[in-house]
């Protein structure tokens, strides 16, 4: 989800949820140690909240974890996961499943220099390894070393000869899998990952295992998420509308739209296409929400647009519904 669920994508979905856990976008520790900007700001707002972070050289990925912490995060998750070329040329993402040496010591440093747990998100496999009996011995491995709680996208990665889109659609899922994970491992958590598009299929999922992850599919139709704390986590409240969403996404509009953003020694106004950009799928499967989503794109980007952009683009769809 790299320029996905950044912390204005992360505000906007606590919104709609008070209780699901938002992760960040993947940070690199390169990034974080060396990078001019502040790569893991949040607003206080998106709790809980996980860290995904990227690398492994064992003592940068230690203190990254010790300056999570600084933050408040609350959990740091080890991408065990990504197949992207420019990942794999950092030696980290889904070609450490083929390193369970490596990625144990990583926990168990990290574990051992902070409080905050540390999960791993992988996937059931890579290339030529992908046999029950090797995700069954790296989720042994890597328990061993402190690790309590896995998401698993059910999906091998071929790490050359398929894009990272093409691993997203064109390897077979493969639930039952990770669901056999959880029966051999009853006393880890065990979340599980991938073309999961409904509350009602997560609902399914969650009589195998113990967590759902959604990505792209909350990214593209984000409101599925207004209804999780009732039907999820049985929680009695009353709906977020669309447009009290509206309302109080224009308020973080002007407020971000007032404030100026300092990377190393400039500084830049921010533009409300920054926040803006992750509503467009807001409106889905209303009336108007193609004419709700060219309002946005088409004005959004503007060095006037603000929250009011916001409320007009939401009056194309009000007015037909």
């Amino acid at each position: 989800m790299l320029d996905w669920t950044d912390r204005h994508c992360r505000y906007f979905y606590r919104l709609l949820s008070a209780h699901t856990v938002l992760y960040t976008e993947m940070v690199t520790t390169g990034a974080i140690l060396h990078g001019k900007g502040d790569y893991l700001s949040y607003n206080n707002a998106e709790h809980p909240l996980v860290l995904q972070l990227g690398g492994s050289n064992v003592k940068d990925m230690t203190e990254c974890a010790k300056i999570a912490e600084q933050y408040g995060y609350d959990e740091i998750n080890i991408n065990v996961g990504c197949p992207s070329d420019r990942v794999q040329n950092g030696k980290f993402g889904a070609c450490l499943m083929a390193e369970p040496n490596l990625v144990a010591d990583c926990v168990s440093e990290m574990q051992a220099a902070t409080n905050v747990p540390v999960t791993v998100k992988s996937r059931i496999g890579i290339d030529d390894l992908d046999s029950y009996e090797f995700l069954h011995t790296f989720i042994e491995h890597i328990s061993a070393a402190g690790c309590q709680h896995f998401i698993i996208h059910a999906r091998k990665a071929w790490l050359s000869g398929l894009s990272p889109k093409q691993n997203r659609d064109i390897p077979p899922l493969d639930y039952s899998r990770v669901y056999q994970v959880k029966q051999d491992f009853p006393k880890l958590e065990i979340s599980i990952n991938g073309g999961i598009k409904t509350l009602a299929e997560t609902k399914d999922h969650l009589q195998h295992i113990d967590g759902v992850m959604i990505g792209r599919e909350i990214y593209n139709n984000p409101y599925m998420l207004a209804t999780a704390d009732q039907q999820i986590y049985s929680v009695k409240k009353d709906v977020i509308s669309r447009q009290q969403v509206i309302n109080l996404m224009a308020d973080y509009v002007d407020a971000y739209m007032s404030s100026t953003l300092q990377y190393g020694n400039a500084h830049h106004k921010p533009r409300a296409w920054h926040i803006l950009r992750h509503v467009l799928g807001l409106c889905n499967g209303l009336a108007g929400a193609r004419q709700y989503r060219r309002y946005l794109s088409e004005c959004a980007g503007s060095s006037g647009a603000n929250g009011d952009t916001l409320k007009q683009a939401f009056a194309k769809v009000t007015s037909l519904n």
